[in-house]
């Protein structure tokens, strides 16, 4: 009777394209930037991604839209959750932020637009050059998915 060796990494989804986006707009003046430029329909999803590391909890925004014509997904999501933290001496400044990172290895990314479904590299070549004549817009580019070391959790 052969024994079958399961890898793990056979059940993980790297069929999508991933671009970082440098901006400081928060993320409903993103979608609606790209909404506008790229032709597209992003709304809020109904679900944040919320992680639980070293006892803090976060939540990244996500904005969808899919495009049933052309079998497409869309994603925005953000990098950066910014927490407020209390301190415990009282004084006129007892408050500070924290920043977390959904993908820690790309901290100047600000946002991620994750494309699933049925892209051609022109295509994707045309959203980046779009992205980037966003007047808001620092920088747009195609993140090779394969080197990051916390892509499991782009995976919903």
């Amino acid at each position: 009777m052969p024994i079958y060796e399961v890898n793990i990494n056979e059940f993980s989804n790297d069929d999508y394209v991933l671009i970082g986006i440098h901006t400081t707009l928060n993320e409903y003046k993103l979608a609606y930037l790209l909404n506008q430029h790229l032709h597209i329909k992003f709304n809020r999803a109904g679900y944040d991604l919320d992680f639980i590391k070293k006892g803090s909890q976060s939540s990244y925004t996500v904005y969808e839209y899919t495009n049933a014509k052309l079998c497409q997904d869309w994603f925005l999501i953000a990098n950066v959750y910014k927490s407020t933290l209390e301190a415990e001496s009282i004084s006129l400044f007892n408050q500070s932020d924290s920043i977390t990172r959904l993908i820690p290895e790309k901290k100047k990314v600000d946002f991620f637009l994750k494309l699933e479904g049925d892209f051609d590299y022109n295509s994707i070549v045309k959203i980046i050059e779009v992205i980037k004549q966003i007047p808001q817009i620092i920088t747009s580019y195609q993140i090779e998915v394969n080197s990051l070391k916390s892509k499991d959790f782009l995976i919903f």
